[in-house]
C-alpha cells in the first residue's frame, strides 16, 4: 500500500499493517458440582462394599488354602475349587472395576472444582473473592497437575493433597475466612490422604511381597528336590508348606487392613466433596428478587391545612 497523504491517517505513521488476530480468552464459568459429587460418593460406597465382600471371601477360603498347601484335598475337591474360583473371578475383580469408575468421577469433580475457583475469584462471580496475591497465585500447581499428579512417580505422594488443599482454600465462604484451617477440615484432608496413601501402599506393596514370596517358595522347592535327588532322600516340604500358609495369612491380613483404610478414605473424601461443593454453591447463589426485604413505605402525611374546599348553599326544589 502506498504512503497515505499527510493528515489522512495520523494514527499510522507508515503503511497500514493489520494486527495479527488474537482470539479473545475464554472467560471462566461455573459448573454445579452436586451431581458429579453424588456419583462419586455412590461409587465410593459400592467400592467399599465390594472390598468387604472380597475380604470375606478370602477369609472363608483360608482353610481350604491351608488344606491345599498341605495336600489334604482330594482331586474332586480341587476340581470343585478351581470351578468355584473361575466362576467368582468377575466378582473378585469387581473392586478394580469400581476403583477405575470412582477415579474417573473423582477426577471430573476435581477438574471442575478447580475451574470453579477461577470463576469465584473473577469479576464475573456474583460475589467475587478477595484479590489474589500475584506472586503466589490462587493455586500452587498448574491445571494439568490435577490429573497428572496422580500418575507421576514420587510427586504423587504430596501433589494431589496440595491441589485439593488449594481448591478448598479458594472455595472458602467469604463470611468464614480460614475455614480450611479449622480442626475439622484439617482432619478430613489429612485423614483422607493418609488412609488413601496407606491403602495403595498396602495393596501394591503387599501384592509385590506375596508375588516375591511365591517365587521364593518355588526356588526353595526346586532346591529341595535337587538335594533329594542327589542324596536319594525324600523331599522335605513341610517347612515350605508352612511358609506358603504364612504368605496366604499375610495376604488376608493385608487386604483386610487395606479395606478398612479404603472405607476411611471414602468417608473422608465424601465429606470433603459435600463441604467444598456447598461452599462453592453458596458463593454463586444470590437472593431472588422476591426474597429481598423491601424497606417500609414512607408514612403518608396529612395536608398542612385542612381545607375541604368551598361550599355552596343548598337550595330547595324549584317550584
Amino acid at each position: 500500500m502506498t504512503q497515505p497523504y499527510p493528515g489522512q491517517y495520523p494514527q499510522y505513521p507508515g503503511p497500514y499493517r493489520p494486527m495479527p488476530y488474537q482470539p479473545a480468552p475464554i472467560p471462566p464459568r461455573y459448573r454445579p458440582l452436586r451431581k458429579i459429587a453424588l456419583v462419586s460418593i455412590v461409587l465410593m460406597g459400592l467400592t467399599a462394599v465390594a472390598a468387604v465382600i472380597q475380604s470375606a471371601l478370602l477369609w472363608s477360603s483360608y482353610d481350604d488354602v491351608k488344606r491345599f498347601v498341605y495336600g489334604l484335598l482330594s482331586e474332586e475337591e480341587v476340581n470343585r475349587g478351581i470351578q468355584s474360583i473361575a466362576g467368582t473371578g468377575p466378582l473378585l475383580n469387581l473392586v478394580s472395576y469400581l476403583l477405575m469408575g470412582t477415579a474417573v468421577a473423582f477426577l471430573i469433580w476435581l477438574w471442575q472444582a478447580r475451574e470453579n475457583t477461577d470463576f469465584l475469584h473473577s469479576p464475573l462471580a456474583p460475589r467475587p473473592g478477595p484479590p489474589v496475591d500475584p506472586a503466589r497465585g490462587l493455586h500452587r500447581r498448574a491445571q494439568g497437575w490435577v490429573v497428572g499428579s496422580w500418575f507421576c512417580p514420587i510427586v504423587q505422594f504430596w501433589y494431589p493433597l496440595e491441589i485439593v488443599q488449594d481448591i478448598a482454600t479458594a472455595s472458602e465462604p467469604l463470611e468464614q475466612p480460614g475455614a480450611t484451617r479449622t480442626g475439622r477440615m484439617r482432619a478430613l484432608l489429612y485423614g483422607w490422604w493418609a488412609s488413601w496413601t496407606g491403602f495403595w501402599v498396602i495393596l501394591i506393596g503387599g501384592g509385590g511381597i506375596a508375588f516375591i514370596g511365591f517365587i521364593v517358595w518355588v526356588v526353595r522347592l526346586v532346591d529341595a528336590a535337587d538335594a533329594a535327588d542327589a542324596t536319594g532322600d525324600y523331599v522335605d516340604i513341610y517347612g515350605l508348606q508352612d511358609f506358603m500358609v504364612r504368605v496366604a495369612l499375610a495376604v488376608n491380613i493385608g487386604f483386610t487392613v487395606a479395606t478398612v483404610l479404603l472405607i476411611v478414605a471414602g468417608i473422608a473424601a465424601s465429606l470433603l466433596f459435600l463441604e467444598i461443593t456447598r461452599w462453592q454453591q453458596d458463593r454463586v447463589d444470590v437472593p431472588r428478587v422476591t426474597d429481598v426485604v423491601r424497606p417500609p413505605e414512607p408514612p403518608q402525611y396529612a395536608p398542612r391545612y385542612n381545607n375541604p374546599g368551598p361550599t355552596f348553599p343548598s337550595y330547595g326544589p324549584r317550584p
